[in-house]
């Protein structure tokens, strides 16, 4: 059965890195018994300019329809003083929401032929293959009330609320220990439950939802300390699990660890594996049409949508060889380039991906 994609190349160097991944799809489908269909809709700045809105209807209407949304980023300057509501970022949450995708995967693994291009010590990243899950969907980026009022000392004061349900921790504690039965068995928990009430309740519901997974050893960790040993010992983590702000932060700084965030996919799904997949870094305005961004974390999020929304794990596969085949040959992005490497330009990146796709 045919399933159907949504192309959403947004803002900034989107379209250029996501070219590259549809460029990558396009010989899976022609030559690999990729049975898809594309289409491209507006996101972001880019709908906000063509529509008034950063998530227009007619593109929530596609969302809905499709089975997998691939995305490039959003969000530039020129943006930066629209009423909030507005703004690119805006359309990333109205998708987020409108879908229900509540589960954002982020794999931080560093290819052996990277291990120098990390800031830190290659005998500490060296083998890294970290899973972050973050809760995507509540907590202070969703909570209400939210806003700016002026309070009874007549000063202007921001707020907003951090809010979670043990439905809401217990589903993504849940995607967390099925991902961890299928890599280590192991769940680190992040939290801050000295602090906050939150986390009281988060960690209270995952040793509930542990108690179904025996195999699986959880532990706690507070989040100041989880970003101190990212940095100090980060291949103790398997399956890391957390809420939305913390992994938002957490998984930005595991980034690094590969090298470059140009190298981090990400995908969030919902409950039925309808999913949105989008490489972890933002739109980078300041190299927007240089032909210099680093496309593969949107190529291998395309090789994430194929494993969970596509049920096509063993192309998934094909497309991470290929992208190691290439480091093996020593072609390398601005981002990631170390001497004695040949430096390519994003199409010519992704040129180097589909002939490795074709040689095998």
């Amino acid at each position: 059965m045919t399933k159907r994609v949504l192309v959403l190349p947004g803002d900034g160097i989107g379209p250029e890195i996501v070219d590259e991944a549809v460029k990558v799809l396009d010989v899976l489908v022609g030559e690999f018994d990729l049975d898809i269909e594309m289409d491209e809709g507006l996101i972001g700045g880019a709908a906000y300019d063509a529509a008034g809105h950063p998530f227009p209807e007619s593109t929530r209407e596609m969302a809905l329809e499709a089975d997998a949304i691939l995305l490039g980023a959003v969000g530039g300057p020129q943006y930066d003083n629209l009423e909030r509501p507005l703004r690119p970022e805006r359309g990333l949450l109205g998708i987020r929401s409108a879908l229900g995708l509540f589960a954002n995967l982020r794999p931080a693994i560093l290819y052996p032929q990277l291990a120098a291009a990390s800031t830190l010590k290659p005998e500490v990243v060296a083998g890294l293959d970290i899973l972050i899950v973050r809760e995507l969907t509540g907590s202070i980026y969703f909570g209400q009330p939210r806003g700016i009022q002026v309070n009874d000392q007549g000063e202007r004061e921001g707020f907003n609320t951090m809010r979670y349900s043990e439905s809401e921790i217990e589903r993504i504690g849940r995607v967390a220990f099925e991902a961890a039965m299928k890599r280590n068995k192991k769940v680190c928990s992040v939290d801050k439950a000295n602090v906050l009430e939150t986390s009281e309740l988060w960690r209270e519901v995952m040793e509930r939802v542990a108690k179904d997974y025996p195999e699986v050893e959880l532990s706690h960790m507070y989040v100041d300390n989880a970003a101190m040993q990212l940095v100090r010992a980060p291949k103790q983590f398997d399956v890391m699990v957390t809420e939305n702000m913390f992994g938002d932060i957490l998984s930005d700084e595991a980034s690094m660890l590969t090298g470059s965030i140009g190298m981090l996919p990400s995908a969030s799904l919902n409950g039925s594996n309808q999913g949105l997949y989008e490489p972890s870094h933002g739109s980078a305005p300041d190299i927007a049409g240089q032909g210099i961004a680093n496309p593969l974390a949107t190529i291998l999020s395309a090789a994430m949508m194929l494993r969970y929304s596509l049920g096509r794990a063993d192309l998934a596969e094909r497309i991470e060889r290929a992208v190691s085949a290439v480091l093996d040959q020593g072609l390398r992005t601005r981002d990631i380039m170390e001497p004695g490497m040949t430096e390519v330009s994003t199409s010519a990146m992704g040129d180097a991906i589909v002939a490795a796709l074709r040689a095998g």
